[in-house]
């Protein structure tokens, strides 16, 4: 965002339950769900491939219990509740052939991760990288306006979907907001496109209902205009699709996932790992203390890198950018969280403070489709520390 001029246009893309890709998310997370609700202790690497009417799952887990672990049940489950019941979609809950290729984590790996001599402070990074926090005050989610608004879409699509309010509509869909911003700040939507797969049924109706479902969605923000251009199924008819249309992988969409390309990203993907993983906790912790900075009112817009070595519990280091938007200086902002006083970057203390071996009323799974960022629900959302950024920054 800092490279972008004062106006300009800026677009996100989301995609639904029902993408390919999104299915092995959403099948990964919850094998992780089910580990740490056997074993907090849990090490998950699960990675899941689908195609017409077949999944695979594979990867190292290290659960006590893993053996009572039905991953062929959690497979259908999510494919069933995402909405791939029927043969004709060729993609099916009740028919695809399951294959797995799952086993115990490489004791090289385990070593630098597994908790020190009885300090749990001391547990190392699970992997060396880099990871990266944003938030911006442009919208009460204190995120980017494009991914919120895309997210919104498919989420409230999903559910007319399953509530058989537009009884057409199929699982698999993606959608893309564009968003004029003056002066930095959202001011309208300038183009909005959905490509919905569906019932082989007329063209004109589901431009003619998802308009209006757009428009429907979308209104409350007072970013519509006369202006707005929309485009529904720009190729024409989408009746083949899902994984049978197209594989899918565990971990291909992380800007989806994160903030929809505004900020960077460290390359590392969140669904099918465990919190020892610092790609997703870490990743979850620099949105925590960036989201707390800019509800602190310390900056309009704040982003996070963290950077770990595979082993080792303190970050190599933590770097703050403001973007021009703070009213402390970077280095300022930075110094208070390296003091480790308000924010605690190493992996055990992040993981403890957020609860992210024990999720309590929520789930790995929630997060896998439409964003892991935003959602109140999730423990890394909370904007719990703004008294003490004020007292540590003089405000």
């Amino acid at each position: 965002m800092s490279r972008l001029n004062a106006n300009h246009i800026f677009t996100s893309e989301s995609v639904s339950e029902g993408h390919p890709d999104k299915v092995c998310d959403l099948i990964s997370d919850a094998i992780v769900d089910a580990c740490l609700a056997k074993d907090a202790n849990s090490r998950v690497a699960c990675e899941t491939l689908v195609t017409t009417d077949f999944v695979m799952t594979a990867g190292e887990i290290t659960c006590q219990g893993f053996e009572s672990l039905d991953t062929e049940a959690i497979a259908r489950k999510v494919v069933r509740d995402i909405g791939y019941d029927r043969k004709d979609y060729l993609f099916c809950a009740d028919t695809f052939e399951y294959q797995t290729r799952l086993h115990g984590q490489s004791p090289d790996i385990a070593q630098g991760v597994n908790e020190g001599t009885g300090i749990d402070t001391d547990q190392g990074a699970g992997d060396q990288g880099m990871m990266f926090g944003y938030a911006s005050n442009a919208t009460p989610e204190l995120m980017p306006a494009p991914i919120v608004y895309s997210h919104r879409l498919l989420s409230r699509l999903a559910e007319a979907r399953k509530e058989g309010k537009i009884d057409y509509l199929r699982p698999d869909s993606k959608a893309q907001v564009s968003v004029m911003h003056k002066d930095g700040r959202p001011d309208h939507i300038t183009s909005v496109v959905i490509s919905q797969q569906t019932d082989d049924i007329s063209t004109d109706q589901i431009k003619q209902d998802l308009i209006a479902f757009i428009k429907d969605v979308l209104e409350p923000t007072g970013m519509l205009r006369a202006t707005t251009d929309y485009y529904i199924n720009p190729t024409g008819k989408f009746v083949i699709g899902g994984p049978h249309g197209d594989a899918g992988v565990t971990g291909r969409k992380i800007i989806v996932d994160t903030y929809g390309g505004v900020g960077c990203h460290g390359g590392g993907a969140f669904s099918g790992k465990d919190p020892s993983k610092v790609d997703r906790s870490a990743a979850y912790y620099s949105r925590y203390a960036a989201k707390n900075i800019v509800a602190a009112g310390l900056a309009e817009r704040c982003e996070i890198q963290v950077a770990y070595a595979i082993g080792v519990s303190k970050p190599l280091s933590i770097n703050v950018q403001t973007l021009g938007t703070g009213v402390r200086d970077d280095a300022e902002i930075q110094a208070i969280l390296e003091s480790d006083e308000i924010f605690d970057f190493r992996p055990a203390a992040l993981i403890r403070e957020l609860g992210l071996c024990t999720p309590n009323g929520w789930s790995y799974h929630q997060s896998a489709a439409y964003g892991h960022f935003g959602d109140e629900r999730f423990p890394w959302e909370r904007t719990d520390k703004i008294e003490a950024l004020h007292k540590a920054a003089n405000l």
